[in-house]
Formats: C-alpha cells, structure tokens, sequence
C-alpha cells in the first residue's frame, strides 16, 4: 500500500513540461470551503502552487491560507493555554499526593503541549521544506488528468477514492482505497478504469511496513508487532508520475467529491526485499495521453492474450511498469514521520498480515 507520497513540489515547472493548465476555479472553491470546515485538508505544497502566481484568483487564495493560518495559530495558542493549565492541576495534586488519574493528566498535557508548540513553529515558518511535499490519504493534492478540450489540466482532488455510486460509507469499510490495486480494476474498480485515469507527480513514495515483514520472518509468540516507514525513490533522482484512477461522487443531497486511487501492482526486487508486497505504478512520459485519454471500449486491447490476470498496465499501449524509467533503480531508506499540519494520517495496517481493509 502507498499510504504516502512526497509530491513534485515544482509545480511551475510541472505544468510547463506537461503542457497543462491550472484550474484555478476548482482551487479557489476548495480554499474557500474548507473556511467552513476542519475536514478539508490540505497539503502545504499546494498553497506554494500559487506563491508568485498573478492574478486576483491567485491572490484570493493567498489571502485565504493567510487567514486559515492565523486561524489555525489562535486555535493551537488556545490549546497551549488549556494544556499548560491542566499540567499545573496536575503538578499541584502530586506535590501533596499520588494518584493514577493526576499521573496521567500530567502525561498527557505534557505531550500535547509538546506537539502544539512544534505545530505552531511550523505554521510560523516562512522557508519551505522538503517535507511540505508530504501527502497522506484524506488531504486534497494535484491531479493532472484530461481536460474537456483534450488538454491537460492540475486539479485538487481528494486523496482516498469514493466511486460514483458507491455509498459514502465505503471511506470507513474499505479505509485502503486511496489505493486501487491492479488485480481488481475491472472489479471494484470498473467504474473508473478505461474512464476516469489520471497522473500524480512524486519524487517519493513511503509504505507503513511491519519490522517483521522487512526482516522476512513471521511474528514470534507473544511478539508484538511493530511499525516502521520506509522511503522509496528513484536514484538517479528523478519525479514518478504515478498511475492513477479518479472518480467524480455525487451523494443524495447533491454533495460532490472529486477524489482519486493510486494504482498499485506486485512489487518490483527492491521493493519486495524490504518487506512490502505492493507498489505504484509510474507512468512512460511518452504515454502519458494514452494512459490520461483511454477507450473504454477497448479495454481487452491491453491485456496480453489468453492472460486471464495479464500485466495490464504493462501493455505497450499505457507503457506502465514499476521501475520503468530507463536505469533508475528504487532506493530505499527508513524515516521518522512527524505529524506535520494538514496532515491527515491514514489508520495504520494490521500490523500482523501488513495490509490495510481493501474492497472485494
């Protein structure tokens, strides 16, 4: 499962090299909803899409991240405040007595007084850092996909795939389909494959992986399990443009969603050999429109003949390979994660088989 990304945070450049178009409209509707709401969230690198671009809606949205964070300051100084009171209850219970619930009051305010002062050195910071980049499922982030006229176009989507016609419940029951594997794109995912594809840009992506899976044995008894985050990227360093599946969500009450799914094939050596068993699929620059403009009609063009599970995104003509770029090899590294703001960290995977809840 790819429960992160660290996306191309170039976007200038991206859209330049591709030839696309911003869809300003969609941008600014997004930062002007989630005025109203906690539950829009988004990643940092976006907001620096529209830094140094012109134009009112360019600085519309600049006035909007001004405002949600000075917001989110007020919010996390209030928070502080609560904490550090509810320490000093504490401390002052235990100087004349012990007791479970003064301990653990003490505990608790002390780690959150810890992570709200990094959280509000983070919102004070003014120079970017890689890790702004950082995406995880439930945060809103660029999505090159097709544009109405045949171009290319850099749309806010949701990262977590609710399909058109699906109930929004399926978030909750199927937690991993920020993820769409390839074996079950003409099942679950039939909807959007050959209809709805799309491209995410990353320089790289990270898997939740059981220690004991990266070590390759099985959990001891009594054993717990225990969870650590890798990195891969490419070296050379070089951007994935990561194969994806979008979907466009209307509920009852006329509610929308635009959200999307990487695709995730069998693992290449690299990959494998640290432990996971899935991984994206990137895309053949030079394919790039086969894979954003398909046929539907013309899906068993792709599989390889007499394959019931044939290597579909293999097939010349989407060019999709997992380490398909000509010499690169997957470096892989282990990193500590930090909750970083507008982060919205994905549950983690049953730690004993290493996977998260996929639709049948």
């Amino acid at each position: 499962m790819c429960y992160s990304a660290q996306l191309r945070q170039d976007y200038a450049g991206f859209v330049r090299a591709y030839g696309a178009t911003i869809d300003i409209d969609a941008f600014v509707r997004l930062y002007w909803e989630r005025r109203a709401t906690d539950a829009i969230r988004i990643s940092r690198s976006v907001d620096t899409l529209f830094a140094d671009m012109d134009g009112a809606d360019a600085e519309t949205i600049r006035g909007l991240v001004v405002e949600h964070d000075r917001a989110q300051v007020q919010a996390t100084e209030q928070l502080v405040f609560a904490q550090r009171q509810r320490l000093a209850d504490a401390e002052r219970t235990l100087r004349t007595r012990t007791t479970r619930a003064a301990t653990e009051s003490r505990r608790i305010a002390t780690a959150k007084i810890a992570g709200a002062l990094a959280k509000l050195d983070d919102l004070r910071r003014t120079r970017p850092e890689a890790r702004d980049g950082r995406i995880f499922p439930g945060q809103y982030v660029p999505l090159l996909v097709a544009g109405g006229d045949g171009g290319r176009v850099l749309r806010p989507m949701h990262y977590q795939c609710r399909p058109a016609g699906k109930p929004a419940s399926d978030d909750r029951r199927y937690p991993g389909t920020y993820n769409a594997r390839r074996d079950n794109l003409e099942g679950y995912w039939r909807g959007q494959f050959g209809h709805g594809h799309g491209v995410l840009a990353i320089q790289a992506f990270y898997e939740n992986v059981a220690a004991h899976c990266a070590e390759g044995r099985e959990l001891a008894p009594g054993e717990t399990a225990r969870s650590q985050v890798l990195e891969f990227r490419l070296s050379p360093p070089q951007a994935m443009l990561a194969a994806c599946l979008w979907s466009a969500w209307r509920g009852a009450d006329g509610a929308t969603l635009l959200s999307f799914a990487a695709i995730t094939d069998d693992p290449p050596p690299e990959v494998a050999a640290a432990g996971h068993d899935r991984c994206i699929v990137p895309l053949r620059t030079r394919n790039l429109d086969a894979w954003l403009v398909p046929d539907p009609r013309d899906l068993a063009a792709q599989y390889a003949a007499g394959r019931p599970r044939a290597a579909v995104l293999r097939a010349p003509a989407c060019g999709l390979n997992p380490g398909a770029q000509s010499g690169a090899v997957i470096h892989v590294r282990r990193v500590r994660i930090t909750h970083r703001r507008g982060a919205a960290m994905a549950p983690d995977p049953d730690l004993r088989s290493c996977r998260h809840a996929q639709p049948p």
